[in-house]
C-alpha cells in the first residue's frame, strides 16, 4: 500500500470530517456540531492519511492548557478525531499518525498529551493510561432528600437563557480550572460547546435550560439541564438530565443540587459527568438509591518526562528515580531523578539505581493523582525496587481532590 500522510487543507475538511463520521457508524452530527468544530480545527494540527484520493485515516490535536497538581495549566495536546478507514485497518495507519503526531507534539513544548477513547484498549500501546474517571447517577428524587449547609437559603436562583449568560458561566467555570487537575481552561471559542444545543441531543428532553445561583447580586454558580417530561397513570414522573453545574462554594453548590431535586412533576435526576469526589453525595439521604456508576474519562500521555514532571507539585516530598520504559518515543526511556515538594520539582536523568520500574503508560494514569501508584503496583504493572518507595511515591502523586475532565474533545 502507497499512502500519503500530511497536513489537512481547509477545502479538504468537510470530506475529511465526512471520512471520520463514516468510521464511527456513518451517522452525520448536528451541523450546529460540524460548524463548532470546523471551526474550532487547528489545521497545522490536523492530519489525513491518503490512498490515491480517499482518506482513509484521520487524527488532530488541540492546543490545550491542562490544570495539574499545584494549580498550574500546563501546555497539552489534545488528540482528537482518530480514525481509520474499515478497508484499511492492520496497515500501520494508525501507527504512523501517532508517530507523526508525538513528534510533533513534542517539537511544539507540549509535555503532555491527552484524549478521550472510543475504544480504550486501542491507546495503551502508544504510552496513553487511564488518569480520571468520571461518575453518572441516576437519583430518585422522590424518595432521596438533600440536607444542605448553613447559607444556602441565603443564595437567589434565577432562570436565564443559557446564551445570554454563557460569559458569566464561562467566568465561574475559569476559577475552578485551577483548583482540579484534569480540567481544561478552555480558549475563545470553546465557550460555545456548553451551550450546543442540538434537538437530536436532547432525548425528547427541553431546549437547554439554565439556572444561575447568585448572592449579593454575585454570579456564584450555575446549572444547565433538560427536562424530560413523562407522564403515566399514577401521575408525573419527569427526569431532570443535568448538563453542567460549577459553584464557587458549598451553599452555592447545594442551591443549585436542591433546586434541581425539587423541580416540579420529576422524580428522577440523571447526572452524566461529575468528579467522583463531587460534593453532593454527602448531602443526600439514601446514596443507594442514586445510582452511581464510573466510567473511564481522560487518558494522559507524558510527550516528554522530565517537563512533565516538574509542571506539578507534590502533595509530600519526594525523591526517587523512575526507570522509565517508552519504547513508542525512546527519548523518554531510562532512569529520571524526581525531586519535589509542595514548591515546586526537579526531574532530570541520572545513572543512579532506579527505585521504581515502569512504563510510561502507567506514569500518565499516576500523574494527576486520581490512580496511584500503590494500586498500579498490586497489579504489577510498577514494581518496587526499593522498599518503601511505592508507598513514598503514592502519598507525592496524590491530590486532595480528584482529577476530572469536565467535557470532551
Amino acid at each position: 500500500m502507497t499512502t500519503e500522510l500530511r497536513e489537512l487543507r481547509p477545502a479538504e475538511w468537510d470530506y475529511w470530517y465526512g471520512r471520520l463520521e463514516l468510521a464511527f457508524g456513518g451517522v452525520a452530527e448536528p451541523p450546529e456540531e460540524r460548524e463548532l468544530y470546523r471551526d474550532l480545527t487547528e489545521y497545522a494540527r490536523s492530519i489525513g492519511v491518503w490512498d490515491g484520493e480517499e482518506c482513509v485515516g484521520t487524527t488532530g490535536a488541540f492546543s490545550f492548557r491542562l490544570s495539574v497538581p499545584g494549580g498550574a495549566l500546563v501546555p497539552t495536546a489534545g488528540v482528537t478525531m482518530v480514525s481509520v478507514a474499515a478497508t484499511h485497518r492492520r496497515r500501520g495507519v494508525l501507527s504512523a499518525m501517532m508517530r507523526h503526531q508525538l513528534d510533533d507534539v513534542r517539537g511544539r513544548g507540549e509535555p503532555l498529551a491527552a484524549l478521550t477513547a472510543s475504544e480504550p484498549d486501542i491507546y495503551g500501546r502508544f504510552g496513553y493510561g487511564m488518569a480520571t474517571q468520571q461518575l453518572s447517577a441516576e437519583i430518585d428524587t422522590a424518595r432521596v432528600r438533600l440536607a444542605v449547609p448553613e447559607g444556602t437559603d441565603a443564595v437567589r436562583l434565577r432562570f436565564a437563557e443559557p446564551a445570554a449568560v454563557r460569559d458569566v458561566c464561562e467566568a465561574v467555570y475559569a476559577q475552578k480550572v485551577a483548583g482540579r487537575p484534569g480540567m481544561l481552561a478552555r480558549r475563545t471559542g470553546w465557550e460555545r460547546l456548553p451551550v450546543m444545543d442540538p434537538e437530536s441531543g436532547r432525548d425528547g428532553g427541553s431546549p437547554l435550560q439554565c439556572v444561575l445561583a447568585e448572592r449579593d447580586g454575585e454570579v456564584v454558580g450555575y446549572a444547565r439541564f433538560h427536562n424530560m417530561p413523562e407522564w403515566d397513570a399514577a401521575g408525573p414522573r419527569g427526569t431532570i438530565v443535568l448538563r453542567d453545574t460549577e459553584a464557587l462554594d458549598p451553599a452555592a453548590s447545594a442551591a443549585l443540587w436542591r433546586f434541581l431535586f425539587d423541580i416540579d412533576l420529576t422524580s428522577t435526576l440523571r447526572v452524566r459527568n461529575r468528579p467522583v469526589d463531587d460534593g453532593w453525595q454527602h448531602l443526600v439521604s439514601d446514596i443507594r438509591r442514586c445510582g452511581l456508576r464510573l466510567k473511564d474519562s481522560l487518558y494522559l500521555r507524558p510527550v516528554d518526562v522530565g517537563p512533565a514532571l516538574e509542571a506539578r507539585t507534590y502533595a509530600a516530598p519526594v525523591e526517587v528515580v523512575f526507570e522509565v520504559e517508552d519504547p513508542f518515543c525512546p527519548w523518554n526511556e531510562g532512569r529520571w531523578r524526581l525531586t519535589g515538594d509542595s514548591t515546586g520539582a526537579s526531574c532530570k536523568r541520572t545513572d543512579d539505581d532506579a527505585d521504581l520500574a515502569l512504563s510510561v503508560r502507567e506514569l500518565g494514569a499516576a500523574y494527576l493523582g486520581g490512580v496511584s501508584f500503590a494500586s498500579l503496583g498490586a497489579a504489577g504493572r510498577v514494581r518496587e525496587l526499593r522498599q518503601g518507595a511505592l508507598a513514598e511515591v503514592s502519598l507525592a502523586f496524590s491530590s486532595a481532590v480528584a482529577p476530572w475532565l469536565p467535557h470532551g474533545f
